[in-house]
């Protein structure tokens, strides 16, 4: 086991600071003795974290033995203490396991190592195969991957060993461990298959693990596969940010729902249901050019206007609102973002004339009427901006200067002709600074 975690490292370089994720269980265990036994060889430093997730009442006593473990093998430790909320939607395993990488990811390494294996594996492409995964989720768990889009990698050397070569390991060099008593619990899902459904199906298929583990690599393959389409399909599809529905249009519908999931996730969206993202496609596809499509999920929503499909963040409620100008030059609109007001010479809204009423800003004025551009008559806002493509729901976050019951300058669009400074003439320049989004 000890040359194939140095070929392991020698395919895979580990960098010069390695940190290992002590459990203190068999598998990490035996982990840490095998890095503290190639560390010096190898030229790196050795450091280990343990996350206290306070579900136990035994785990204080494995903090505690993971305390003694490194400093008998004179390895550097991290406690983590972190909180599970009760009720937590994604389930106990989940929410814990979300709390170790996080912390995993506050770690002054170069790579966190784990001591998943064969075993593990072949459990988790069985879990993922139950719960309807794709195929990014069919390639379960792999050997080298980045951690939360940092700098640190996740390495997981030990992929090729069984649960057996790592027991015999340990009792070849004496290795203590503890033992986790929530492992026997079956009505964690994993625990069911390793411990009802696995041993039903060594009976018959006594190499289960070599051929799982060889499966998990064909979806892994197959992933990779998609991906390099996902992006030469981007490269003709994809324009500032926004997917051309014409484009995804003329794909094979496989081919429209893996580019459909690489946009989102180009956009830090992550992977949506199954069934979510057919009825998106079809919405996306089928909606008349001159629609408005949205769809939302998890905080965000998927649009189409015209030709483009777009990923919004959620935007502030601009709600219903009139803020009062007094000549400040910048004024703070709740929801709207900002406006900012500089005076100049032959440019902008008329000084003169502005003053003649009251001044207030209100939110995107619907049906009103703007003309601003004085050879041509006055038109509708909502034409004047269809005339610009600007979305719908863009329109509705943009600002309106009245002068009384006046529009005078509408954000995106202009002056209205009879409000517009003339060649000697003292006027406002406005510029609109928008909200920031709620969700990036």
């Amino acid at each position: 086991m000890l040359g194939r975690a140095r070929e392991f490292f020698q395919l895979y370089p580990v960098g010069r600071r390695v940190c290992v994720g002590l459990s203190g269980g068999l598998d990490s265990v035996v982990l840490l003795h095998l890095l503290k036994t190639l560390r010096d060889a190898l030229g790196f430093s050795l450091s280990a974290i343990h996350v206290h997730h306070g579900l136990s009442p035994n785990a204080e006593a494995w903090a505690e033995f993971c305390t003694r473990l490194c400093a008998e093998w004179t390895v550097p430790l991290t406690l983590a203490r972190v909180r599970i909320a009760a009720g937590d939607p994604r389930g106990i395993e989940a929410a814990a396991r979300a709390a170790r990488y996080d912390a995993f990811a506050r770690q002054a390494c170069d790579a966190i190592v784990l001591a998943h294996h064969r075993d593990d594996q072949a459990e988790t492409l069985l879990l993922q195969l139950l719960r309807g995964a794709g195929i990014k989720g069919l390639a379960a768990m792999p050997a080298e991957r980045g951690l939360a889009g940092g700098p640190i990698r996740l390495l997981r050397p030990l992929l090729a060993a069984e649960r057996a070569e790592l027991q015999a390991y340990a009792a070849a060099h004496g290795l203590a461990f503890v033992e986790d008593e929530s492992n026997r619990q079956t009505r964690y899902a994993r625990n069911f298959l390793r411990h009802e459904v696995l041993p039903v199906i060594e009976r018959r298929f006594p190499a289960y693990r070599h051929t799982l583990a060889r499966a998990a690599r064909h979806f892994a393959d197959c992933d990779e596969i998609m991906q390099d389409m996902a992006v030469l399909d981007a490269a003709g599809a994809m324009v500032e940010g926004c997917l051309q529905a014409s484009a995804l249009a003329a794909l094979s519908l496989p081919r429209a729902r893996n580019l459909l999931r690489y946009f989102l996730a180009w956009h830090g969206w992550s992977a949506p249901p199954a069934e979510w993202l057919e009825e998106a496609l079809s919405q996306l596809l089928q909606a008349r050019p001159d629609a408005e499509v949205r769809l939302a999920l998890a905080g965000r929503e998927l649009a189409r206007y015209r030709d483009r499909i777009h990923v919004l963040a959620a935007l502030p409620d601009s709600g219903i609102g009139e803020w009062f100008w007094r000549g400040e030059p910048v004024l703070e609109l709740t929801g709207l973002g900002a406006l900012e007001f500089v005076q100049g010479r032959g440019h902008g809204v008329s000084c003169a004339r502005l003053a003649a009423a009251t001044v207030t800003v209100r939110p995107y004025p619907g049906g009103a009427q703007l003309r601003p551009d004085c050879r041509r008559p006055r038109r509708s806002v909502k034409n004047l901006l269809q005339e610009s493509a600007v979305p719908p729901w863009q329109r509705r976050q943009l600002p309106a200067l009245y002068c009384g019951e006046r529009l005078v300058w509408l954000a995106g669009v202009g002056v209205d002709c009879a409000y517009q400074a003339g060649p000697d003439e003292l006027g406002w320049l406005i510029s609109w600074r928008p909200p920031e989004p709620l969700v990036s």
